[in-house]
């Protein structure tokens, strides 16, 4: 059998690890979009590196656009096989790849309006919103810990992780002759305290490990200080200054997240008499599903649901899908708090609100997530004085400030914690993906000091025999 990885290595997108087995079995480990700037990012998707139409079963272990994004394409290209994920996952991916497909189809419409001007050949999006349509004709569903027989010779199932409603580690199970060998695959790896989800849960031991690094070189402060300086910072912008607080933010999990501890200040009489607003159609769908999906809720947001029904909506919680509505919050003088995606300031709806407010003082920007390098939600959280957005240059005199701990990702004391499930001795190879280098040398540093050996920290296209 053989494992390849093509996609989040020594870098933080694009997750993709075909395995082959000695079968002849082709299985694709999550099928992830590079987010990025450019058109280097857009290369990088459109470059195949097998025929989609020879994978046989893609393994999905959530629905984030950097592990499920690329689907729709392959699907455009042939792919037809099945499309093994938890209910939620699936769920999400409905509603996300479709967005995605979307989004595509108005950025390369307007890309080509220039290159057009300039005489150049037009392109394509890599695929439309009715791909994405298409493609969940070939998800197939199964509940956490169930164990699902693909064929004679393959088993899988997921465990909880905690990163996203729906999210697992993937497990498979392949037969090879009289020998069984099990390889987990983490996907991302959730926190062991979220204000919405469960807790990861232990996994069955396995004899090769594929584990992310997004944050395998940091440490989160605590949720109770992260809510704390949340609190400060709406007060210091909205109150102080009257000025609008602006928080980039994952439509899905993210949002969420913000929205149900604003809702927490709301029930406490802690937040102030401000105007909120969610500014993302995706985020208002996916809060429908998040409210559909309770059972991967945790006690906590449960025991709130006792006395508030919807821990995802306050009397002065506005949610914005009309695109009309959206342009009307850059005509509202009074102080706001704005939650809009996309988290790395990329694309969507948050970029036009940046370029409204970044050149005034009483703004404040506040990131509440990773933001991959080259991104502009990287280069604002460097310090750049001046900033391109959509053609224009813009000087940033907004307050830029970043709170860690709302971020979906274990550190990495909590990813050695997640792993202290598994026997070391028993791990015959452990792979490191989905993280930056410095963060993957780290953290093989770390499981190196739990124990675990022969620790690889793939680069891309490189092939292992296991």
């Amino acid at each position: 059998m053989k494992i390849k990885f093509f996609g989040a290595t020594r870098e933080v997108t694009g997750s993709k690890h075909l395995i082959v087995t000695n079968h002849g079995k082709k299985l694709l480990l999550d099928c992830g979009m590079f987010q990025g700037k450019g058109l280097n990012t857009d290369a990088k998707n459109r470059e195949i590196f097998i025929n989609p139409e020879e994978i046989d079963h893609i393994i999905l272990t959530h629905s984030h656009i950097d592990h499920s994004g690329l689907i729709p394409f392959y699907y455009k290209l042939g792919f037809r096989g099945s499309i093994i994920c938890t209910d939620a996952t699936r769920d999400l991916c409905s509603i996300m790849l479709a967005d995605a497909g979307h989004i595509q189809e108005q950025d390369v419409y307007t890309f080509n309006k220039k290159r057009i001007r300039q005489g150049l050949p037009t392109i394509e999006p890599l695929y439309t919103a009715d791909d994405a349509f298409k493609c969940m004709s070939l998800f197939y569903t199964i509940p956490y810990d169930r164990k699902l027989q693909i064929d004679e010779n393959i088993k899988v199932k997921f465990t909880n992780t905690g990163h996203l409603l729906g999210s697992g580690v993937a497990i498979i199970e392949i037969k090879e002759g009289s020998t069984i060998k099990r390889i987990g695959y983490t996907g991302d790896i959730g926190r062991p305290v979220n204000r919405i989800l469960k807790p990861p849960v232990s996994f069955p031991q396995v004899d090769y490990l594929i584990v992310e690094s997004t944050y395998g070189d940091r440490l989160h402060e605590d949720l109770k200080a992260a809510d704390e300086k949340l609190l400060e910072i709406v007060f210091e912008t909205c109150v102080k200054k009257r000025g609008k607080l602006l928080i980039p933010s994952f439509s899905v999990g993210r949002t969420q997240e913000i929205v149900y501890t604003l809702n927490n200040f709301y029930n406490e009489g802690k937040l102030p008499k401000i105007e909120v607003y969610v500014d993302s159609p995706l985020a208002i769908n996916a809060t429908e599903i998040f409210r559909m999906h309770t059972e991967c809720f945790n006690k906590d947001i449960l025991n709130v649901m006792l006395y508030d029904s919807d821990p995802f909506g306050f009397n002065t919680l506005h949610y914005i899908k009309r695109v009309e509505d959206s342009k009307k919050l850059n005509y509202i003088e009074e102080p706001c708090i704005i939650i809009s995606a996309s988290g790395m300031m990329e694309a969507g709806r948050i970029k036009h609100h940046l370029a409204n407010n970044i050149s005034k003082p009483s703004t404040t920007v506040l990131a509440v997530g990773y933001c991959a390098p080259e991104t502009l939600g990287a280069r604002l959280l460097s310090g750049a004085k001046q900033i391109s957005i959509h053609g224009n240059l813009y000087d940033v005199k907004a307050n830029i400030e970043k709170i860690d701990s709302y971020s979906g990702h274990a550190d990495y004391k909590e990813i050695i914690e997640f792993l202290k499930c598994q026997n070391p001795v028993e791990v015959k190879q452990t792979f490191i993906v989905h993280g930056e280098y410095n963060a993957q040398l780290n953290l093989k540093k770390e499981l190196e000091n739990i124990g675990f050996r022969n620790i690889t920290i793939p680069e891309k296209n490189q092939e292992y025999l296991i």
